[in-house]
């Protein structure tokens, strides 16, 4: 259900309806501003926390900091949520100078991220980076597979190949659009036009994924999440209610088929990013909404 002014209204009912859930898993939580970081280094703090397809590794880092993977399996996503967060990338034989407020998608294969001034920053994966998933915070929620998420399917490769691809985040507002999406073979990830104040509780967007979680990073202010699970034949699987207040820097993983929508509650600045892995057909399928479709093409079915 979207209020008429959102974007997303016109696609509501684009979906076709599918068999109901009986077996429903929680919400999962990483609060990095109270929980210990997974990973540390002389340069770097790194919290990191999973959903089934998808893992977020969030770092503060030092000026020096180098953030290094070898024989990466997939692309991945960097984010550099502040103008003043210069880093350079290496990956292969590519070495390229990235401004902050960007979003960067690496190739598989070794890479060097070097922030020269430190700062915060996020990586994205695919949890088929299995060293990465088995040291997140709650690598043992998904011990099994959780229910009503299908197995993993990667997107068709980039046009012209694997390569460091970079894009400035400042993006000005457009009506009809929602948010700055962009898509690569392994994920798509939503920087959300930030919300200036809390949001208004008349214009709240309770809805519901089938067959996907989605995951929400908090990079500033302060995030109501609220998650409501249906009903079924059996009481036993019923589930709570939850209105969870989470702080930036925070991330959330909302399970299928639960009803939820987010409100942004501080005074000034709320910024969220929506994660999904893989990438949303139907997001994939408004056009212009993913800004760079042009370099990612979609599944032939």
């Amino acid at each position: 259900m979207y209020d008429r002014t959102d974007p997303r209204a016109r696609m509501a009912s684009a979906a076709p309806a599918k068999a109901a859930a009986t077996t429903f898993s929680g919400a999962e939580f990483g609060l990095y501003y109270e929980e210990a970081p997974q990973v540390v280094d002389d340069r770097s703090k790194t919290w990191i926390t999973r959903g089934q397809n998808f893992l977020v590794a969030y770092t503060d880092a030092e000026p020096g900091a180098v953030l290094e993977r070898t024989g990466q399996i997939d692309e991945f996503v960097l984010l550099l949520p502040d103008k003043d967060t210069p880093v350079t990338i290496e990956a292969g034989s590519e070495s390229v100078d990235v401004a902050g407020y960007s979003l960067v998608i690496i190739p598989p294969g070794d890479s060097r991220i070097t922030l020269h001034k430190g700062g915060r920053t996020t990586r994205i994966f695919s949890t088929q980076s299995k060293d990465l998933a088995d040291l997140c915070g709650n690598a043992a929620s998904y011990a099994e597979q959780h229910p009503n998420i299908p197995p993993f399917e990667p997107w068709p490769e980039p046009v012209g190949g694997f390569k460091i691809r970079a894009y400035s985040l400042d993006i000005p507002k457009e009506e009809g659009r929602f948010g700055r999406i962009f898509r690569c073979t392994t994920l798509m990830v939503n920087y959300l036009d930030p919300q200036i104040g809390p949001r208004d509780t008349a214009k709240l967007s309770p809805h519901h994924h089938d067959d996907f979680e989605q995951g929400s990073l908090a990079l500033d202010g302060a995030f109501t999440h609220h998650l409501r699970w249906p009903w079924t034949t059996d009481l036993s699987n019923w589930r709570e209610d939850q209105h969870a207040l989470c702080k930036a820097p925070s991330l959330t993983v909302i399970p299928p088929p639960s009803i939820h929508t987010s409100r942004g509650m501080d005074a000034e600045f709320n910024q969220l990013v929506d994660i999904f892995s893989p990438p949303r057909i139907d997001f994939s399928n408004q056009q212009g909404w993913v800004l760079n479709a042009d370099e990612y093409p979609m599944p032939s079915e």
